[in-house]
């Protein structure tokens, strides 16, 4: 039996979804080069049982975090344009992040009015810090997403390790979120005290728990894991000895990433709290690439049944 769209699964906060999230090409990549990509992006996804696709929206996150960055800021193509000239064989639904503090209340109106609410979902990013400089900041941005397309589907962002995270997230939805994408999970404890604590404020102001999907990424190596550090992702001391004393860092990661799905699906089916997955894909290194087409296969498959 074949799957309703993303947009009724998200709209009826139904469990089971999968998506698989990009960052587009650099935005000093020729238009060759982009053009090379995105195909062998499409051919790499398209075996894949997805819902969706998952563009992000890259912004320069220096002012968070004082430390040097692991690896260089590198700006990259907006999303929605690399979806519209470069994407044109995608054939299923994408979900187009919106770092709403680069673009003017203007801008982010011209690209709300012609979305195509059938295929486009979005997920607006706030600044990363509250001393960073907003042109729209993230109330302003919902509100005009209500005010313009109250029919284009809006996202969250959630990060577990951010203190009565439920509460923004109750907050949103409030606003008009009528689902939620996590920050890169690898505290499975926090994340599943996060949802615990989101489940049970539903149930005690009598509003219906929207859809959480869990972003699942691989570490291939001491540097991303520094990386994802600088993020402010909690990664617990044990995984973090565990990957740094590896004879495989990426197959370590693979496996305890797994374990992570395996656990969150466990514990939301238990729950009654509606969940999905999101494999995110950033690294340039084949071996990463490859390992994460693999994971989201097996996550597909632990989705499925």
């Amino acid at each position: 039996m074949s799957r309703p769209p993303l947009a009724r699964m998200l709209a009826d906060a139904q469990s089971g979804v999968l998506l698989f999230a990009l960052t587009p090409p650099r935005r000093s990549a020729t238009v060759e080069r982009v053009k090379e990509i995105a195909e062998v992006t499409l051919d790499r996804l398209a075996p894949l049982d997805l819902d969706g696709l998952v563009l992000y929206d890259i912004d320069d996150e220096s002012d968070r975090n004082p430390a040097e960055r692991p690896f260089p800021y590198l700006p990259t193509l907006d999303p929605a344009t690399y979806y519209a000239s470069h994407l044109g064989g995608w054939d299923r639904p994408v979900v187009i992040y919106r770092c709403v503090g680069k673009y003017a209340p203007a801008e982010l109106a011209d690209w709300l009015s012609g979305c195509d609410a059938g295929r486009v979902s979005s997920v607006f990013v706030g600044a990363s810090s509250g001393d960073k400089p907003a042109r729209t900041d993230l109330r302003e941005a919902q509100a005009l997403r209500q005010e313009l397309r109250p029919d284009l589907p809006l996202g969250g962002v959630v990060i577990s390790e951010r203190d009565d995270e439920h509460l923004r997230m109750l907050a949103k939805q409030e606003r008009g979120c009528t689902f939620f994408v996590s920050q890169v999970v690898y505290d499975v404890n926090e994340t599943k005290n996060l949802v615990s604590d989101y489940f049970y404020a539903c149930a005690a102001r009598g509003v219906a728990p929207r859809t959480v999907v869990f972003t699942l990424s691989l570490c291939g190596s001491l540097k991303t894991l520094e990386f994802l550090g600088w993020l402010g992702v909690e990664v617990p001391r044990w995984l973090r000895n565990s990957l740094s004393n590896a004879g495989d860092t990426l197959a370590e990661s693979y496996r305890q990433t797994m374990a992570i799905a395996r656990d969150l699906a466990d514990f939301c089916a238990h729950l009654g709290m509606p969940y999905g997955f999101n494999v995110e894909s950033v690294s340039i290194r084949r071996a990463e690439i490859e390992a994460t087409t693999d994971l989201a296969a097996e996550v597909a498959a632990l989705l499925r049944g």
